[in-house]
């Protein structure tokens, strides 16, 4: 399995509702895409507090490296994409990516 992790640092002027909105428009390509398994997004609650500024995110998992290539250039992924880099911080600078294999029971992935 491939956890894709992305953390988001916004411009400071984006409101509340328009990450949700972002959110939910990411949550529409569940189903969509096969392969990927789930879809966890947000805002960070962690109490060590060293977000450094990224504090909205999302974890998608996959199941495996194909699967996250088929979400990649998928049209509805491509969309969301230009949306959040329009919505993050200096753009492409304020999101951070970080895919990393996982190993499930039974796999060697």
């Amino acid at each position: 399995m491939i956890r894709h992790i992305v953390l988001v640092r916004f411009q400071p002027t984006v409101s509340a509702a328009a990450i949700d909105d972002l959110f939910t428009e990411l949550h529409r390509i569940e189903g969509k895409v096969p392969g990927l398994l789930s879809i966890s997004s947000g805002r960070s609650e962690s109490p060590e507090r060293i977000e450094r500024g990224y504090l909205h995110g999302f974890v998608a998992d996959f199941a495996d490296w194909s699967a996250l290539e088929a979400y990649q250039v998928h049209p509805d992924h491509r969309r969301f994409g230009a949306r959040l880099v329009a919505h993050a911080e200096g753009g492409l600078d304020g999101i951070l990516v970080f895919d990393l294999p996982v190993q499930t029971q039974g796999s060697l992935t």
